[in-house]
């Protein structure tokens, strides 16, 4: 899906290295920073982190971008716990 609205493939290639990576704006870095502290239960959204948060992003893009954040994370626990497959979206790109 990346792809598929602009997002270059050594974009989506370089996210497992987000932190380090040069392809990332800081906005972008600050909104994957929000999703990992999210994501991983040994992270928190402190209040450094969320106030970097609000200084790229206004309140309505900072619920939109909660809402998807938290919606990915029940969705991949969902499928997890009932062992639905990977659609091997990402192979398909790769592959491209």
């Amino acid at each position: 899906m990346g792809r598929q609205i602009g997002v270059p493939n050594d974009k989506l290639e370089a996210l497992d290295a987000w932190e380090s990576s040069d392809h990332f704006s800081p906005r972008e870095r600050v909104a994957l920073e929000y999703a990992d502290a999210m994501t991983f239960t040994d992270r928190d959204v402190d209040d450094a982190l969320f106030d970097r948060l609000r200084a790229e992003f206004d309140q309505e893009a900072i619920v939109e971008l909660t809402a998807t954040i938290a919606w990915e994370n029940a969705s991949s626990k969902f499928n997890r716990a009932l062992r639905v497959p990977a659609q091997g979206l990402w192979d398909q790109v790769r592959q491209e």
